[in-house]
């Protein structure tokens, strides 16, 4: 492709509300155009990395054995009302009604419709297993949509649905998804991590994101360098301390703090560290309020504390609900002579000498011991922090920000049971479909790899997924220089090679400029200096700007052609 035939719309400065890395490039270098808040148009560049990434998605998926479909993103509200999902997603769902009445709403996933396709089509064990997949837009009415690309309204994702007879065989499918998911990764040259993870709104039994690593990453992730373990810090966990007796602890005591309400304020007031206090939190959970308590320097896990009480969802109690429950205002909470629900997290529960609030205004209780002074549902309510003990191994966790970029489910029989999706057995007995559920972001991918690979010109991307492969940048206009691009052209083609031909009237360093921006991995420059010499020059677009060398021109095309497939060759790392 010829840059004065093509449509590549490069630009200095990113807009105003590029928010990331990505967000900035990916507009900069002509890739896509923002259409509305979270809405995005592709261009020619961004949809060739786009259809990249598909291309390695479908291919591992169809060597996996599933088989693509494609489902409609207009649903009726019934099968999401079967699930009980139609209220649980929220403002998150686009709803709307058609002309007679009727709700239906956009899909930003599509289990329940799987679902009912299997519970139509599959009778029999013999039907079994079966894997669907399909690579379609969703649509989500995120609250905020940011990052460009990270987190839009309306984004493309491969979503694959697993049908197994029973929880033994469902395992299998998992782990061949797991596989093809390694090699997807792999195949898009992205450092990455797989971990544990909650399952949240899509139910079912257990669940592993495929996080890739970035340092502007939204999620945290904790990681064995020692072993194999890694998972999110939504469940991420560390071995609990023992819980001491409290033989020998001072009586409990109060103490004047005046308008002192945070753990820094009192732990300074009264001289004592942090994490001798009981920091107490009200959370309001299916309409009861619930007091945690959490050790006054660590934070509170809000999924692990709705784990704990066996429910989907917790918010912060307002003032006036802390008021009311507790008689005291926000900062002078504490679990001592609480009537409600109290869950304690196992760290603040062996400290044996504590401090926390007295329900009531400017005062604090002194030497608390849980089980003598307060009694409460000891639970893991807290974050893991870095240094923390592996829970396999014992040696010190390292935490690590990432983007999810692939999420995969063990649902079980979550959808199939509420929605009659049944198959005969060997004896001819009704049973639910076992299923799992696999899903990656691929429009997401696009921006998540701009975010791992860039540098301060611009894009570096990796060769599987990079819009062109070779960048030749043609300086000048005299024949020979003409003749040498067409011959480069021509030879590169003809061995495979996707090539983007910069000849444009422009001064070189607008080209080169460009070039850096767009990122295409491997640079030639073609100008009168280096043809006098019978070569062109050869660049990698992340070797130091002032490195190059020179090749022969007549070797030119097969020299690079080696480098491309060597780079394709290339493993990702996966840390």
């Amino acid at each position: 492709m010829r840059y004065t035939k093509a449509l590549v719309p490069t630009t200095k400065e990113a807009p105003a509300d590029a928010t990331s890395v990505s967000h900035a490039l990916l507009l900069r270098g002509g890739f896509v155009r923002r259409l509305g808040a979270g809405i995005y148009s592709y261009l020619p560049l961004g949809m060739r990395v786009l259809s990249k990434i598909e291309d390695i998605v479908r291919k591992e998926m169809d060597g996996a054995g599933a088989q693509r479909v494609l489902l409609p993103a207009l649903l009726p509200a019934e099968l999401f009302r079967e699930t009980g999902r139609w209220d649980l997603f929220g403002d998150t769902l686009f709803r709307l009604k058609d002309r007679k009445g009727g709700d239906y709403h956009l899909g930003p996933t599509h289990e329940e419709i799987i679902t009912d396709m299997a519970r139509r089509e599959v009778h029999s064990y013999r039907d079994l297993p079966l894997n669907l997949y399909q690579i379609q837009s969703k649509f989500r009415d995120e609250p905020r949509p940011r990052g460009g690309l990270l987190r839009c309204r309306e984004f493309i994702m491969k979503d694959a649905y697993s049908f197994d007879t029973d929880e033994a065989t469902a395992r299998v499918s998992y782990e061949t998804m797991r596989q093809a998911y390694v090699r997807i990764f792999d195949g898009l040259g992205l450092r990455y991590r797989m971990v544990s993870a909650d399952s949240g709104a899509m139910g079912g039994s257990g669940s592993a994101e495929f996080q890739v690593l970035v340092q502007s990453g939204e999620d945290i992730i904790a990681v064995c360098d020692d072993c194999t373990y890694a998972a999110n810090l939504e469940v991420a966990r560390t071995p609990a301390p023992a819980l001491p007796a409290s033989d020998g602890v001072q009586p409990i005591q109060k103490v004047s703090t005046p308008a002192q309400r945070t753990i820094e304020e009192v732990s300074k007031f009264l001289k004592v560290p942090a994490e001798r206090f009981l920091k107490t939190l009200l959370y309001v959970a299916d309409n009861e309020t619930i007091l945690a308590v959490v050790r006054g320097d660590h934070e509170l896990n809000e999924i692990k504390l709705a784990r704990a009480l066996g429910t989907t969802e917790v918010r912060l109690a307002s003032a006036e609900e802390v008021q009311k429950a507790t008689g005291a205002p926000v900062g002078f909470a504490g679990p001592v002579g609480f009537a409600g629900k109290t869950v304690v997290d196992s760290f603040a529960a062996a400290v044996l000498d504590g401090i926390t609030g007295a329900n009531e205004v400017d005062t604090h209780l002194v030497h608390v011991a849980f089980g003598r002074d307060y009694q409460a549902t000891v639970a893991e309510l807290r974050s893991v922090q870095a240094s923390d003990p592996c829970p396999q191994c014992g040696k010190p966790l390292a935490l690590y920000r990432g983007i999810e970029a692939g999420h995969i489910f063990l649902l079980g029989t979550h959808y199939s049971a509420k929605m009659g999706a049944t198959f005969l057995d060997e004896k001819g007995e009704n049973r639910p479909l076992v299923m799992g559920c696999y899903g990656i972001g691929v429009s997401r991918l696009v921006a998540t790899a701009v975010e791992q690979h860039h540098d301060n010109n611009g894009i570096c991307w990796p060769m599987s997924i990079a819009p062109y492969q070779v960048h030749i940048v043609q300086v000048g206009t005299e024949p020979e220089v003409q003749a040498a691009v067409q011959q480069l052209e021509q030879e590169l083609q003809a061995l495979g090679v996707e090539v983007l031909i910069d000849d444009r009237v422009e001064r070189p360093g607008v080209k080169f400029k460009d070039a850096d921006l767009i990122g295409i991995p491997l640079r030639l420059t073609v100008g009168k200096k280096a043809l006098a010499q019978g070569a062109v020059e050869f660049k990698s677009r992340t070797d130091d700007p002032k490195q190059s060398e020179l090749i022969a021109l007549n070797d030119c095309a097969k020299t690079v052609s080696s480098r491309v497939q060597a780079a394709l060759q290339t493993k990702s790392d996966r840390c």
